[in-house]
């Protein structure tokens, strides 16, 4: 996977962090906790190179990338929670909580939340893309991440729970639960870099492909992973009674629709004249990947 953004996007992720030298010290650093999780930082990659392949600056794409890591980040805080998924590890580490407690948890994944909207509403964000981009952006990532989105997602799944749901509805929950933020990532790259509004549905398109093979190959690894290949516990679906791709399809369909899925990603590429190849190999690493 491209990893040419890397650097900018860890640096200017601890950049936009509170001091802690303050007397809420122990919630600056359960946010700095969770941020320095890192994982493959999926999200603000996507917007840094929609931004790329639309011709935007790169400094000007940082602050949408940032926002997006942290809304993503807020959710696996609250997801980790014992009243969400109960986990107690995160990409290895002890989760948020573990460490923390539960309170502190919880208020390191507003305040993650609420920072990401500071960004992107800032007079220095603004002085880079321009008011009404900010606002649109804004606009963007609180749909995507709000009640018809990831957390409508994450209401879904835990409704889910102990039951044998529809094909119908476990496509929905995708949809909204995990698809959405990488979704609004996609599009927010293209508006950093004022592209036109096909780029953006040729965007988005690409985040949903690649959000639902993302979540496919996840409920893949479940089932066929070790907790230390993935960082996480593995058999935790079947031990929750939840219902996935593969409880539904069966292994092998599952992996056929990570291959069809991420197809379809590709495709909508073919809208964008520039170089698409990190864009596709994003794709394709993320269909085959291991943890």
């Amino acid at each position: 996977m491209n990893n040419r953004f890397l650097q900018p996007i860890e640096e200017a992720l601890y950049d936009y962090l509170p001091s802690a030298d303050c007397r809420e010290r122990k919630l600056v650093e359960a946010m700095r906790y969770s941020l320095e999780a890192g994982g493959k930082r999926v999200r603000p990659m996507l917007v840094m190179e929609f931004n790329a392949l639309c011709g935007g600056k790169p400094e000007t794409a940082l602050p949408f990338a940032c926002a997006v890591e942290m809304v993503h980040t807020y959710s696996l805080i609250h997801d980790d929670l014992p009243c969400m998924d109960d986990d107690d590890l995160r990409r290895g580490k002890p989760s948020n909580h573990k460490m923390f407690g539960e309170d502190t948890a919880l208020l390191a994944g507003d305040a993650l939340l609420t920072l990401a909207f500071d960004i992107l509403t800032s007079d220095d964000t603004a002085a880079l893309v321009g008011d009404k981009t900010c606002r649109r952006a804004a606009a963007v990532l609180a749909r995507y991440a709000g009640a018809s989105g990831m957390v409508g997602g994450q209401v879904i799944d835990l409704q889910s729970e102990n039951q044998r749901v529809t094909y119908d509805v476990l496509n929905d929950l995708v949809g909204k639960k995990t698809a959405c933020l990488i979704q609004a990532a996609c599009e927010l790259g293209c508006l950093a870099a004022h592209a036109d509004e096909g780029k953006i549905r040729a965007a988005s398109e690409y985040g949903e492909c690649i959000g639902f093979a993302f979540q496919i190959q996840d409920d893949i690894l479940d089932c066929t992973s070790t907790d230390e290949v993935l960082g996480k516990p593995v058999g935790s679906d079947e031990e929750n009674q939840k219902s996935t791709f593969v409880s539904l399809l069966g292994l092998q369909r599952s992996k056929q629709m990570v291959d069809n899925y991420t197809a379809q990603a590709v495709g909508a590429l073919r809208r964008f004249m520039g170089d698409t190849q990190p864009l596709t190999d994003l794709a394709l690493a993320l269909a085959q990947r291991k943890n």
